[in-house]
Parts: C-alpha cells; structure tokens; sequence
C-alpha cells in the first residue's frame, strides 16, 4: 500500500506519505510539517532486518525538542509507525490481524508513534481487538496502557473510515 495525505491545523500544517510491503509491514514514513517561520521534516524507515531509522531536518524558530528517534531500542519490535491524528496508519495491523474478516482478541503491539508537529519518535504500546460476528466493521483499540480507548469503523478494505473524536472520511463528489 502507498497512501499520502495532508492535515491543517491553526498552528501548522503537516503532509505525508507512507509505504506499507508484504505482511502489511511499514517500509518507511514521510512527514513535512511548517508553521509561521518554521519547518520540520522525517523520514523514518524500516530496514530488512527490522531496524528503525530516521532522518530528521528542522529550520526556523519553533520551540520543539529535536525531530527524530527518540530511544531507537525502544523501538525494535515495532513492525509500524503511527502517526498522530491519521487513523490510516491502523490499516497495517487491522489488515495484519485480518480484524474485518474474523474474531480477534486483544492483541498487544508496540508502534514507533510519531508526534506531530515536533516529529519524535516514541514507543506506543497498543492493542487491537475485533469480533466481526458481533460488530461487523468495527475495531476496538487502546494504547497508553489502556488510558486512551477507541471503537474505530472500518471499511471492507479494513481503512479507518470514522475515529471518534479524531476523524472521519469524507465522500468526495463524483
């Protein structure tokens, strides 16, 4: 999967672009964010071996700590990113655990989490569960050890189409 997209906020505005390989493993993450007189970038990829690594770039004046990995060892056992405020980065283990076509229990992951706007890198401890027989479309997820809880609406393709409180999909005209 490749997928790009692009967010605004009053404060900044961030683009990115994502590359998902075989297993619905991350390959590698893309983002741009700018504010007023200010520009962060990263490119954070997974290697063949597992191992995370990001290149970071910043100018101007904005008062974040550095871009970047964070604790790469934290890290390790992530097989994926996810990016702050985009629910299209839980397609990989919604697709990854095939949470749209059978029942699934909470199942425990470790995510490279990117902040936005300051674009550190961090471990996310989250879990995914789904049973499709009894709530058809939808996906139950935590992270923050349990703190933070959400029922996410999927579409057939196993995409976010609608994230209490975060987002939802828009239909575009034909």
């Amino acid at each position: 999967m490749r997928a790009h997209g692009t967010s605004i906020t009053r404060s900044y505005a961030s683009s990115w672009s994502l590359e998902v390989g075989r297993g619905w493993v991350t390959r590698s993450l893309a983002v741009q964010v700018h504010g007023g007189d200010w520009r962060r970038s990263l490119l954070l990829e997974r290697d063949e071996h597992g191992r995370w690594h990001a290149a970071a770039s910043t100018s101007g004046d904005a008062d974040y700590p550095a871009p970047g990995l964070v604790n790469p060892s934290d890290v390790e056992d992530a097989l994926d990113c996810d990016l702050a405020l985009c629910p299209v980065t839980n397609t990989m283990p919604i697709r990854r655990l095939s949470l749209r076509d059978r029942a699934v229990p909470a199942t425990a992951l470790i995510m490279a989490w990117v902040d936005v706007p300051t674009l550190q890198v961090v471990r996310s401890d989250q879990t995914y569960a789904a049973d499709p027989a009894a709530s058809p479309g939808k996906v139950q997820f935590a992270s923050d050890g349990g703190d933070f809880r959400s029922e996410l609406t999927i579409d057939d393709d196993g995409i976010v189409i609608d994230y209490p409180q975060l987002a939802r999909r828009a239909r575009l005209p034909r």
